[in-house]
C-alpha cells in the first residue's frame, strides 16, 4: 500500500477552511494537525474533523516529524515568517496568495527551498482550472493567432478586507493567469484606484500591463460593485475567446471573429474587412479547481516535481503587484517592472 503523506495546516479562516476540506478529502493524504490562534474556530472545526489534532501553537505542528508538509493560509503579512520556519523544519510548503509582501523575502524562500530540496508552491488557483488548460492550448497552438490584448474583471459586492487592498486580494488570480497564458512578463504597468470605504485601502483598481511586443492586458478588480463577475476576454488576430468562470456551464466561448486586411486592386490600396464566423462552445471538464490544486501539491510531494505555481511563479506575480502598487500610490504613472529574480 502506498504511503500516506501527513500534512499540517496553519490558518483556518474562510479560505483556510476550504483548503482544509479539500486536503482532508484527498487520498494518500492525512491532515494530522491544523493550527489557528482563534480558539472559537478550533472548537467549531474540531466537531467536523474529529481525526485532526487542532492546536493553537504553530511550533507544535513544526516540531512533529511525522508531518512532511505545511499548508499556510494565514494573513499575507505572516506568510514569509511561517514559510521560512516550515522550510527550516524540513517541510514542503504550500502558501496561499499573495506569496509574500516583499520580493526580497520571496527570493529568500525560493533560495531556501532550492538549497534544502523542498517543494515550495504558491496558491495560484486559476492555473489549475480546467478552462485555463483549454485556453493555454488555444494560444500555444495558434488557434487565436497573434494575441493583441486581454482584459479581465474580478468584481463583486464584499467581502471587504481590512488588512489588504483589492489589488493584493483579488489581482494575483488574474496576474498569474495572464502570465501563464502568455508565457511572458510585462515590462511596465500603470494602475489607478480609490478608497471609498476605508482610508488607504483601495476598494477598486484598474491595472494595465504592457508587454515588450505590444500586447496589453487590463485587470479590473473590486469588492464594491453590484455585479459578480469572474471573466477574461482574449483578443487575437484569428479568433477571440471569453472565459466566464461564473457561468454554470458553457464557460468558454470561442469566436471566429476578426479583421482582415486585403489588397483592393481597383484602388491599388488596402482595406479592412470584418470576418464574422461561427461561435464554438467547447466542453470544459468539470471538477473543483481548488481540489485539483491541492491534488497537484500532493503529487509534487510524492513525485518530487516542481509545481506549476512554484516559488518562482510567485515571484513573477509579486514583481507585477509591487510595481502596480507603486503606480497606484503615485496616481497611475507608468512603472517599470524589474526582473523578478
Amino acid at each position: 500500500m502506498a504511503d500516506i503523506i501527513e500534512i499540517g495546516q496553519v490558518g483556518l479562516g474562510d479560505w483556510g477552511r476550504n483548503l482544509l476540506r479539500n486536503f482532508a478529502g484527498l487520498g494518500r493524504c492525512r491532515v494530522k494537525a491544523a493550527c489557528d490562534s482563534n480558539s472559537a474556530v478550533i472548537g467549531k472545526l474540531s466537531e467536523s474533523y474529529p481525526g485532526i489534532n487542532f492546536i493553537e501553537k504553530y511550533e507544535v505542528l513544526l516540531d512533529d516529524p511525522a508531518i512532511k508538509a505545511v499548508v499556510i493560509a494565514t494573513p499575507p503579512a505572516l506568510h514569509f515568517e511561517m514559510a521560512e520556519k516550515a522550510l527550516e523544519a524540513g517541510k514542503d510548503v504550500f502558501v496561499e496568495k499573495p506569496f509574500v509582501l516583499d520580493p526580497a523575502d520571496g527570493l529568500k524562500l525560493v533560495d531556501m527551498a532550492d538549497r534544502l530540496g523542498r517543494i515550495l508552491m504558491v496558491g495560484h488557483i486559476m492555473l489549475h482550472h480546467p478552462a485555463t488548460a483549454l485556453l493555454k492550448k488555444y494560444i500555444a497552438g495558434g488557434e487565436l493567432g497573434r494575441i493583441y490584448y486581454l482584459y479581465s474583471q474580478r468584481i463583486n459586492l464584499g467581502k471587504v478586507r481590512d488588512c489588504e487592498n483589492c489589488l493584493w486580494s483579488f489581482a494575483p488570480h488574474d496576474i498569474s493567469l495572464i502570465l501563464y497564458l502568455l508565457d511572458d512578463m510585462p515590462c511596465r504597468v500603470n494602475t489607478t484606484g480609490a478608497s471609498y470605504l476605508q482610508e488607504h485601502i483601495e476598494d477598486v483598481s484598474f491595472m494595465t500591463l504592457h508587454f515588450a511586443d505590444g500586447k496589453m492586458a487590463h485587470v479590473h478588480v473590486s469588492w464594491l460593485d453590484p455585479h459578480k463577475e469572474r471573466k477574461i476576454t482574449i483578443v487575437g488576430s484569428k479568433k477571440m475567446a471569453v472565459f466566464d468562470d461564473t457561468a454554470a456551464s458553457e464557460k468558454i466561448w470561442l469566436y471566429d471573429k476578426g479583421v482582415n486586411s486585403r489588397l483592393d486592386y481597383s484602388t491599388y490600396g488596402e482595406y479592412l474587412g470584418l470576418r464574422i464566423g461561427d461561435i464554438v462552445l467547447p466542453r470544459v471538464q468539470g471538477g473543483e479547481p481548488l481540489r485539483a490544486e491541492c491534488q497537484h501539491f500532493l503529487d509534487c510531494i510524492i513525485n518530487r516535481k516542481t509545481p506549476i505555481s512554484d516559488g518562482r511563479d510567485g515571484l513573477r506575480v509579486l514583481a507585477v503587484l509591487q510595481a502596480a502598487q507603486e503606480s497606484l500610490e503615485h496616481g497611475g504613472v507608468p512603472v517599470e517592472i524589474p526582473p523578478p529574480y
